[in-house]
């Protein structure tokens, strides 16, 4: 365990080194800071609606902002998590430096763990940046914190999901760019995949294609429902991604 967490601190610290953490962190402030505003502007508009007509019930803001906000989210980690995966694997190899990670005293598992959890710590303080935004909610409104909880919980696994399938693509190639542009098109293809299946769902094809689609098992997140059934499909796309990219460390080890 403490070599997993030696290179998940050496990966951390590589991102902060090189000007990425603070792009990346940036970008999605940035962006996040631009949905909450919008969000917050159509809650506005929607209350002062409810407000002129007489026996309107109370706006819920976990259902009208919120729940659209973390939404929005989801859409601005597909473009962000590829640019921190790209260069896990694929700098190392431009380097030169993955002989000496491969022929070091370390496992590919422990290797692939420690690059893991190194992405994951800065994904999780991504998500700490936009608590921020949704401390205001508390200080002026009163929302539900249960689901916003369950919707972060969603983000996580969510975005822990992309993080295993770039780190899988970043060890197949040299190049970060081709390493990033491939993760946000696999990434967008998991995204939209339920939409190639038949409208009306009834289908086997359709079932199948929304159970493969990272949107679909957020839904039920962001209205405060926790599934197993979701839980299990998003660690089940975390272990065959990071076994995957096992076998893509191993195969390198073998030919170098």
């Amino acid at each position: 365990m403490s070599n997993i967490l030696a290179i998940a601190q050496k990966e951390l610290r590589s991102y902060f080194v090189s000007p990425i953490a603070y792009v990346v962190i940036s970008l999605f402030a940035v962006l996040f800071g631009v949905f909450f505003v919008s969000s917050l502007s159509f809650l506005l508009r929607i209350s002062l609606q409810a407000g002129m007509m007489e026996g309107a019930p109370p706006i819920n803001i976990n259902e009208y902002m919120i729940r659209p906000l973390l939404g929005n989210t989801g859409v601005i980690m597909l473009f962000v998590l590829p640019m921190i995966t790209m260069r896990s694997y694929a700098e190392e190899k431009r380097s030169g430096t993955i002989e000496l990670l491969l022929s070091s005293p370390l496992t590919d598992f422990q290797i692939i763990l420690g690059k893991f959890f190194g992405a994951l710590s800065l994904f999780i303080l991504m998500l700490a940046v936009t608590g921020i935004h949704i401390s205001f909610l508390f200080w002026y409104g009163e929302p539900e914190l249960a689901p916003i909880l369950s919707g972060y919980l969603g983000l996580f696994l969510m975005g822990a999901s992309f993080i295993s399938i770039g780190l899988l693509i970043s060890s197949a190639t040299k190049n970060q760019v081709v390493a990033g542009m491939v993760t946000f098109a696999v990434l967008l293809l998991f995204w939209v995949i339920s939409w190639l299946g038949d409208p009306s769902g009834g289908s086997t094809t359709s079932q199948v294609l929304a159970y493969l689609s990272v949107l679909d098992h957020f839904d039920d997140f962001s209205k405060g429902v926790i599934d197993t059934s979701h839980l299990t499909y998003y660690l089940s796309f975390i272990s065959f991604g990071l076994f995957l990219t096992a076998k893509s460390v191993d195969s390198e080890r073998w030919r170098g």
